[in-house]
């Protein structure tokens, strides 16, 4: 009798989804009123789905269909076709393909090896030619598809990248608060993500360095933990000097990022020695495929 109500209660559900397909690709304008009547038809005929059916038909694309799903399981991301974030950020714009699946790959072993216990991460190129920035972001957008409350913050203060993946354009950030005017920033979230904040590098300083290494740096990172769940910092490469190293200490554990064509072997090696000698925890690397 129990597997009895529990097959009718799925049966039940698959048939709100199935309505709720039908409704939803009328409400976003995928199909008119009369299309929907041919789809029900040809589903009356064939059992298909009301998805299959209408893709049979020519009616939507598969892209359509994954936007329906995704609402209806409340996963946010944005379609190839609406502006508003860089095509690098594939989390957001491509998340059925392969790349995304490798990074959620990547998202499920620091869960596990770091935010299991943390909330503060930095992202770290070796060298310049790895990207960090493209890495962060979209870490980022796959933490917020989580419903983890995440926040990414741009720590590069030399060549930002944050603000132009988000599009969210320059503006006050992260500089203006380890300056002391903390009236000239603001933490923006990100749409369509309800769980996704950026705080920008703000307008580039004369001491990054400096900048980066004073006190009250920790006190924004408590601050930011208090509020978020996720805390990732986009920090320049360790080749371009000491900033990279003083966003690593602050965060306490470094995600690598390598070139797989132009990172060398002594490079990692001699990053790693000094990340143990500081007791700093390298969590993981990202290895990029150029």
């Amino acid at each position: 009798m129990l597997m009895e109500h529990i097959v009718g209660a799925g049966m039940d559900q698959q048939g709100d989804n199935e309505a709720n397909m039908g409704r939803m690709l009328l409400d976003l304008g995928k199909i008119t009123a009369e299309e929907a009547e041919q789809v029900l038809a040809l589903q009356a005929a064939s059992g298909l789905r009301f998805g299959q059916a209408a893709r049979q038909l020519g009616l939507v694309s598969e892209a359509d269909i994954q936007l329906v799903l995704a609402s209806q399981f409340g996963y946010q991301y944005v379609q190839a076709h609406e502006a508003g974030l860089d095509p690098a950020v594939v989390a957001a714009m491509d998340p059925f393909g392969k790349e995304a699946e490798m990074l959620r790959a990547l998202r499920a072993q620091i869960t596990v090896r770091w935010f299991a216990s943390r909330k503060s991460l930095a992202v770290i190129a070796v060298d310049e030619v790895a990207s960090a920035a493209v890495v962060t972001a979209n870490l980022a957008v796959l933490f917020a598809q989580q419903g983890q409350r995440t926040l990414v913050v741009d720590a590069n203060l030399r060549k930002p990248r944050q603000h132009s993946l988000f599009r969210t354009g320059a503006r006050g950030g992260l500089s203006n608060l380890l300056a002391g005017r903390a009236q000239d920033a603001s933490v923006v979230r990100i749409a369509p993500f309800a769980h996704l904040s950026l705080l920008g590098a703000g307008p580039q300083p004369p001491n990054p360095q400096e900048l980066l290494g004073r006190p009250g740096f920790s006190a924004l990172r408590d601050s930011f933990e208090r509020a978020f769940d996720v805390v990732l910092y986009d920090a320049p490469a360790f080749s371009s000097g000491a900033d990279g190293h003083a966003v690593a200490a602050l965060a306490g554990g470094v995600l690598l990022v390598l070139s797989k064509s132009a990172t060398r072997q002594a490079e990692v090696r001699d990053i790693r020695t000094q990340l143990l000698r500081a007791g700093i925890d390298i969590v993981g690397a990202a290895l990029l495929d150029f």
